[in-house]
């Protein structure tokens, strides 16, 4: 894969490659039911290290993946936010956006910020002609983020999540965006 730049910026925002002392609050906010409620079950220690572990090896295969969200002004790590190919088995193919962060980073704007990143460099440094992001129908937060940055949804796009056994987090909902041009 192309060498790309691995940090994004923004104003108040660094997205990054992980760093060992990003695995304890990782962790801490993968054990967070809160922060998990439209996810799943909550992740040990070792399933948390593990994700870290993935994003890492995806990252250097392809030169961009998940990246770690921190904090310019205090370099407190927040969250995570970053693209990926879309899971095997969805009713659709593409790259996905996506973020999470830790409950006291909520409210704060920032995975908006993120995600404007994200989106810029998914367009501008990948060329991508689509980008998609997922959520449970129930996930209204997400959604918000997803209008915020430009994303549309078209009902007949969800869908019910083959790998989820009936509950909230079955029903999805399907967001796309493709470059402004102009």
């Amino acid at each position: 894969m192309t060498d790309l730049r691995t940090d994004l910026h923004t104003d108040r925002l660094l997205l990054r490659r992980w760093r060992d002392t990003d695995l304890e609050p990782w962790a801490a906010m993968n054990a967070d039911p809160e922060v998990r409620e439209h996810l799943g079950a909550v992740l040990t220690r070792e399933q948390s290290d593990a994700s870290v572990a993935r994003f890492e090896a995806e990252f250097d295969r392809r030169g961009y993946g998940w990246w770690a969200v921190e904090v310019r002004a205090t370099g407190e790590f927040v969250g995570f936010a970053g693209l990926d190919e879309v899971d095997d088995g969805l009713p659709f193919t593409g790259v996905e956006i996506g973020w999470r962060l830790a409950r006291p980073a909520w409210g704060h704007g920032y995975a908006t910020e993120a995600a404007r990143a994200v989106l810029a460099f998914g367009f501008e440094t990948l060329a991508l002609p689509e980008i998609l992001a997922v959520t449970t129908a129930g996930n209204l937060r997400s959604q918000a983020v997803m209008r915020r940055i430009g994303m549309t949804t078209d009902p007949a796009d969800d869908f019910d999540d083959p790998a989820e056994p009936e509950g909230p987090l079955r029903r999805n909902v399907l967001f796309r965006i493709a470059p402004s041009r102009g």
